[in-house]
């Protein structure tokens, strides 16, 4: 590794490293480099000789991409409903997928200027809340989370966009930190069975961010029954893509308003959202 680089030395560097373990390895070299400069791809394309110094952080993150660690992770940016965040171990990376839940939120509530309670669970890295509370500017919001470690990363994206007055942070499980009304329920929760191999890459994100249980659907299940214990008018829910039959299962004969379920862009059933009677 040498003291300076030109941008082009740069990039045929890291992608000569990055080749042999990353199928998308020029991107991602591009990618990492960006990220690292603080520039964008137009600003790459068009200083190829720039010379660039202080390259041993870049060779770190590159050495870390090659172990499989996240991206986001390396870079601690995150790009979702065409914002960016920052993000690092101890949150889930948000997916696309996710901005769908957000859609369905949008579509299941049109009142923009609403000032009902909006509650959380499973908050991670703050995403959904803050996308939520940009969109309903009078509404409360109250979001909750098992790991202090996710909370403190939602924290740092919820100063990012002003909104620490809007949305409160409480540890602890589920909704028993809510002693508030709750008007509508929103949760990304864990829902893979336990046991279930997945790519190693996942071994660097949350256990218990992934895992739901036994059969995987047991925190679903669990937030079902609080909804309709509670009486929470809406609960808007991602969950996984074999999962819509247990659900219809667990609601029959249960006084429900109305249950509808939603694709993600491969067709596959990826959350609903139940509306309770009064």
């Amino acid at each position: 590794m040498r003291s300076k680089y030109l941008v082009k030395e740069l990039l045929s560097e890291i992608t000569e490293l990055l080749v042999p373990h990353i199928p998308r390895a020029p991107r991602e070299a591009q990618l990492l480099l960006m990220a690292h400069l603080d520039k964008d791809e137009l600003w790459l394309i068009t200083h190829q000789s720039t010379e660039v110094e202080d390259t041993q952080d870049l060779f770190q993150w590159v050495k870390r991409r090659v172990k499989n660690e996240p991206f986001e992770y390396i870079t601690n940016r995150v790009s979702f409903y065409s914002e960016e965040f920052f993000i690092k171990e101890g949150a889930l990376i948000p997916r696309p997928e996710t901005e769908l839940l957000i859609d369905e939120v949008f579509k299941t509530y049109e009142d923009k200027n609403t000032n009902i309670t909006f509650v959380e669970v499973g908050i991670g890295s703050g995403i959904i809340s803050i996308i939520l509370a940009r969109h309903y500017v009078n509404a409360r919001f109250i979001a909750v989370d098992i790991s202090q470690d996710a909370l403190d990363i939602a924290k740092v994206n919820i100063e990012k966009f002003g909104l620490s007055s809007r949305i409160e942070l409480r540890l602890g499980s589920l909704l028993e930190p809510i002693s508030e009304k709750v008007d509508y329920l929103v949760s990304n929760p864990p829902y893979i069975e336990n046991g279930v191999s997945l790519e190693s890459n996942l071994d660097y994100e949350p256990q218990n961010a992934l895992f739901g249980g036994e059969v995987g659907d047991e925190i679903i299940k669990e937030l079902l029954g609080e909804v309709l214990k509670q009486k929470i008018k809406f609960f808007t829910c991602e969950m996984g893509y074999d999962q819509q039959d247990k659900i219809r299962l667990y609601l029959e004969n249960k006084n429900i308003h109305s249950l509808e379920f939603y694709k993600d862009y491969s067709s596959f059933d990826r959350g609903f959202t139940l509306k309770v009677e009064n």
